[in-house]
């Protein structure tokens, strides 16, 4: 029966200890929104909307957003990373990159004075080697 009490006294007092030093998600979660959200949206906006995909240009904004959420959780004494701060990444992403290409760059069509030879290249040449086999085959008609 004494064992049963210390486990049980052990419970309690680990229980009251976790309860005084665990991370206070509220806490967390309202601070990484004003102080390291804000401070991304402001960056984010002189970065202006057209370059948002552009990793080169936003690599240093969003390493400080993330270091900025590590730091907040080190404060409070909060796992890093964790629930919250996925929620918080995945809302971020919707709303500055969900335009964006998994390689970081915006996909468009080449400039045409590299496309056409691209594709009149293959067309001539398919051309041409028809051309080809439909003259020898001409030539040779009269060869024994």
């Amino acid at each position: 029966m004494a064992l049963l009490q210390q486990r049980f006294l052990c419970f309690v007092l680990a229980h009251h200890f976790i309860a005084a030093t665990a991370c206070q998600e509220a806490d967390y979660g309202w601070m990484i929104q004003h102080y390291c959200l804000k401070q991304f949206q402001l960056s984010m906006e002189g970065i202006g909307q057209r370059l948002w995909c552009d990793w080169d240009e936003t690599v240093g904004t969003y390493g400080e957003l993330t270091n900025c959420t590590a730091l907040i959780a080190e404060r409070l004494d909060c796992y890093w990373p964790n629930r919250l701060v996925d929620e918080f990444f995945v809302a971020v992403h919707k709303q500055y990159f969900r335009n964006c290409s998994p390689s970081g760059r915006a996909l468009h069509d080449p400039p045409n004075s590299i496309l056409c030879p691209f594709i009149l290249l293959p067309i001539l040449v398919t051309l041409l080697m028809t051309a080809l086999v439909v003259w020898r085959s001409k030539r040779s008609e009269g060869i024994v």
